[in-house]
């Protein structure tokens, strides 16, 4: 969705539109990010500080220049143009680092404006990148890329320790940026960050269900924010209509108070519902439960009346790190989640790194297309390490309560029938060496998300314990969509017919042989989906936490047979567009 923004009369004011993916409005202070920049503390220093600060500030230069002298002398090692190239490039940062501009600003707030190195170098980096963007020279406008990568190696010299992104944030902070991925969406604080919105993104990426995950209202695919937003500007984020508004005036100010209000008060009134059995009107019961993306979730989940974890996504261990977790640490941060839920069942879904969920500790190059290549199962199966050190660790969880281990990406017997072989040989080494495990394996079950999983779900239900329909990435597979991409998202639809009967015929597969099955991907949050799902026999929905008890509130005001008609007409229709008015104006 492109579009243009709506400027008011307000001054700076601009009204822009996007993909809303997390219900709330915010009303906060923009936070510019921009990706790989190093995020540096500020803090004021007294007078009888600043030549020390000044001194601090020298010693990270002839640090910074150091290193390029070594890279330089690496330089002569590569092909001649490559080398040439380089050279040039750090003959500008040896430049810059030699009483330039950069370094006499740097100086100079400091001991004008009494603030440490780190935030001194930040601003003037800022007020450089300004002054040559506003140049009419490309080749000049360029070098404020130069500008901020220097500026980024003074800020580690001076830092002590590598500094966690998203610190230091104001109150109400709404974080900005171009694109954030989901490891980037892994570090923020719900604590801190009060919303966020960027120019890319679909409505049903992974860094979309992550947000909804931590309940932060969100808004994607704005392409004008960048250029409309400057740091510290007023913004109001509206992740229900996917509305941006940015420097409002006072009447626009004191509507969206008074909506962020309502929205609060009708949280509240179905938080009400949390103790309450999600029973339709004439007694059939749904099991409602809660989809994690992080441990720190497990507040919300707990408040919000999930009867358990039914979807537990475990990519969270090797986000932001280069290298792989062990064992221990894996079992550490599952036992923590697994006890937290005291007796509640979780289902861990081993790792589906791929996609848009590639991992630093993958290494390699990206390939041409991350979602058909070699992840999820694919990829842990010719990993064998990596497999066995997950599943020790979800075992060694088991004695803890009870899990079930969830596989992504199956669309054989073979890779499931080979996952249980793994899974028996780690249970019988640790048991071997006296580490307590359960007695039994935990259940064991396939996540259907291909195509072709849902049409061999018969075969697939002889060799699984359960089954939980992924249909994110199954309408994916299904409509050739990338639902990442704002240019195609738009048609993105997970009640196409097509997906909708390989929902079908799965769920059919699974009641056929006496398995459970639930789906857990984000139409199960959709409240108006709901009877479509229960009248197609349905009977676990997993969701973000903030979805259950509007799910809950549905379900309540359902009777079943009504459901299981809707379903029926639902699924003798053609029409997309015909499907979507069906499911609108239901009961």
């Amino acid at each position: 969705m492109k579009t243009r923004p709506d400027h008011s009369e307000a001054a700076g004011s601009a009204v822009l539109h996007g993909h809303g993916v997390g219900p709330g409005i915010v009303i906060g202070v923009a936070c510019l990010h921009e990706p790989g920049d190093v995020h540096a503390p500020e803090h004021r220093i007294p007078a009888s500080r600043v030549d020390a600060e000044k001194k601090r500030f020298a010693t990270a230069v002839a640090d910074a220049s150091t290193e390029l002298e070594t890279l330089r002398e690496k330089a002569g090692d590569l092909p001649a143009q490559a080398g040439e190239e380089l050279g040039f490039l750090l003959d500008a940062y040896g430049h810059m680092l030699k009483g330039s501009r950069l370094i006499r600003g740097v100086e100079t707030r400091i001991e004008h404006d009494r603030i440490n190195a780190e935030a001194a170098v930040r601003y003037e980096i800022s007020a450089l990148n300004d002054a040559f963007q506003a140049m009419d020279d490309p080749y000049l406008q360029q070098r404020a890329d130069d500008i901020r990568d220097i500026g980024n190696k003074l800020i580690r010299h001076l830092s002590a320790a590598p500094q966690k992104a998203f610190q230091n944030l104001p109150r109400n902070a709404v974080i900005v940026s171009h694109e954030l991925t989901p490891a980037d969406t892994a570090l923020l604080d719900p604590e801190t960050v009060a919303g966020f919105v960027t120019a890319c993104g679909g409505a049903e990426s992974h860094t979309a269900i992550m947000a909804r995950s931590l309940g932060l209202p969100a808004v994607l695919a704005v392409p004008d924010i960048m250029s409309s937003v400057q740091r510290g500007d007023t913004i109001i984020l509206d992740g229900v209509t996917g509305t941006v508004v940015i420097n409002p005036d006072q009447d626009t100010l004191a509507s969206y108070r008074i909506r962020r209000a309502e929205f609060l008060r009708s949280c509240r009134n179905l938080g009400r519902l949390r103790d309450l059995p999600a029973v339709t009107s004439d007694g059939t019961t749904i099991r409602l439960m809660a989809n994690i993306e992080l441990p720190g979730e497990i507040d919300t989940i707990l408040s919000s009346g999930a009867e358990g974890i039914g979807l537990f996504r475990s990519e969270f261990m090797y986000m932001n790190r280069p290298d792989w977790p062990n064992e221990d640490e894996q079992y550490r941060a599952l036992k923590t989640v697994v006890q937290r839920m005291e007796g509640k069942p979780v289902t861990i879904r081993i790792l589906d790194a791929g996609g848009d969920k590639l991992t630093t500790a993958l290494g390699g190059s990206m390939p041409a297309n991350p979602a058909l290549g070699l992840r999820a199962v694919r990829f842990l199966l010719s990993s064998p390490a990596v497999l066995e050190a997950q599943l020790a660790a979800i075992l060694r969880v088991a004695v803890h309560g009870p899990v079930r281990i969830l596989v992504p990406m199956v669309c054989t017997v073979s890779e499931i029938t080979a996952v249980r072989e793994c899974l028996s040989a780690v249970h019988i080494r640790l048991k071997k060496t006296r580490i307590p495990v359960p007695d039994t394996l935990p259940p064991l079950g396939v996540m259907i998300e291909v195509p072709g999983a849902a049409l061999a779900a018969d075969a697939l239900a002889t060799a699984s314990d359960f089954f939980a329909i992924g249909t994110n990435d199954l309408t994916q597979y299904t409509l050739a969509i990338d639902r990442t991409d704002q240019e195609v998202a738009h048609l993105y639809n997970p009640t196409h017919p097509a997906v909708l009967r390989l929902i079908h015929f799965t769920t059919g597969a699974a009641l056929r042989a006496g398995i459970p099955v639930s789906v857990c991907g984000e139409i199960a949050g959709d409240p108006r989906l709901a009877a479509l799902l229960v009248g197609i026999g349905i009977r676990e929905l997993s969701m973000a936490a903030g979805s259950l008890p509007r799910v809950k509130n549905r379900i309540r005001h359902l009777a079943y047979w009504a459901a299981e008609e809707h379903a029926r007409q639902v699924m003798s229709e053609h029409d997309p567009t015909r499907i979507e008015t069906m499911i609108e104006t239901f009961g």
